[in-house]
C-alpha cells in the first residue's frame, strides 16, 4: 500500500501545474474553489467563519484528511495573511470513492470545508490569504494549486445557509459505548495467527447505510478502510480492518485510533486507543 501511494506521489508531481486566478476564487480545469465569509459583526474573542467552496467537475474527486489506500491530502498555507493567529481547518463527513482495486476517501460534486479564523487583534482588519495544494483524480491523478485571498468585513454572506450545512456534516465529537443515534459501541482487537485485525460494532438508524473510517496517530501511518463483515450482535453493524501501515519500527500496541462513523446526514469522530 505505501509502495502504491509513493507511486501515485511520483505521478502527482510529475504532472502539470495547474492554474489559479487573484482575488477570492482560484479555479483549474477540474475544480472552482473560492473563500466566502459568514454574515455577522465579529464580537470580541469568537472565529470567524469562512467557507471554502470547491466545486468539483462531475467525474472528478479530491480528496479527505486521510486519502485511504491511495492519493495525497490537501495542504493548506495561510502564510501571508493579516492579523491571523491561527486557521483551524473543519472537515465535512466525506465518501469512500472506489479507485482500481483500491478504496480512497474524498469528495465529490460540490463541498464546502469551513475554516474557523482566530485573529491576532481583535480590533483590527483581517485578510486571509491561502495557497491550496491538492489532488483531483479521474482515471489519472493531477495536482491543483489555488491561490485565493479574502477580506473579513462580517458583511452580509449568499452562502451562510451552506457554511451551516457543512459545518453540520463535520463529525461530532464522541465516546466510545454511549447511547445514541449512531454510536461506535465496542472496539477490540484480534490477534489470531495470520489475522490481526480490529472489529468494530457500530449502531445506526435501522436500515442505515454505515460507512466507516479510521487513522491512525500521525500522516505516516496508513491503516485500511474498514470493510463491513458479518458476524455483529443483533442491531449492530461490525467493520474490520487489518493491523497493517504502521510507520517501520512501531508497534499497535495502546496506539491512538480516530474512528470516524458516517450514516446519512449523521456523522461522528470516535478516538480510541488499540490496547
Amino acid at each position: 500500500m505505501q509502495l502504491f501511494k509513493w507511486w501515485i506521489l511520483a505521478c502527482l508531481l510529475a504532472s502539470p501545474a495547474a492554474r489559479s486566478l487573484p482575488g477570492n476564487v482560484a479555479t483549474t480545469d477540474n475544480v472552482k474553489a473560492r473563500l466566502v465569509s459568514e454574515t455577522g459583526a465579529i464580537g470580541p474573542g469568537q472565529s470567524i467563519w469562512v467557507a471554502l467552496e470547491l466545486n468539483i467537475r462531475d467525474g472528478w474527486h479530491t480528496y479527505w484528511r486521510y486519502p485511504g489506500d491511495a492519493g495525497v491530502p490537501p495542504r493548506f498555507d495561510f502564510t501571508g495573511s493579516q492579523n491571523v493567529k491561527a486557521v483551524d481547518v473543519l472537515w465535512p463527513a466525506p465518501q469512500p470513492i472506489p479507485e482500481h482495486d483500491l478504496v480512497t476517501i474524498g469528495y465529490t460534486g460540490d463541498v464546502i470545508l469551513p475554516l474557523a479564523v482566530v485573529r491576532e487583534n481583535g480590533a483590527k482588519p483581517v485578510k486571509l490569504r491561502l495557497r491550496l495544494d491538492y489532488a483531483v483524480c479521474e482515471t489519472l491523478c493531477v495536482p491543483a494549486e489555488g491561490k485565493a485571498e479574502l477580506v473579513l468585513t462580517g458583511g452580509s454572506s449568499s452562502q451562510d445557509a451552506a457554511l451551516a450545512a457543512a459545518e453540520a456534516r463535520v463529525p461530532k465529537k464522541a465516546v466510545l459505548g454511549e447511547s445514541a443515534t449512531l454510536a461506535i459501541k465496542s472496539v477490540r482487537r484480534e490477534d489470531g495467527a495470520g489475522r490481526r485485525r480490529v472489529i468494530v460494532d457500530v449502531a445506526a438508524p435501522t436500515g442505515a447505510r454505515v460507512t466507516l473510517f479510521a487513522e491512525g496517530p500521525t500522516p505516516d501511518w496508513a491503516l485500511p478502510v474498514p470493510k463491513a463483515v458479518d458476524g455483529a450482535p443483533a442491531g449492530l453493524q461490525r467493520f474490520a480492518f487489518a493491523l497493517e501501515g504502521a510507520p517501520p519500527g512501531v508497534t499497535y500496541e495502546g496506539i491512538p485510533v480516530a474512528l470516524t462513523a458516517v450514516a446519512g446526514n449523521i456523522a461522528i469522530e470516535v478516538m480510541t486507543r488499540l490496547d
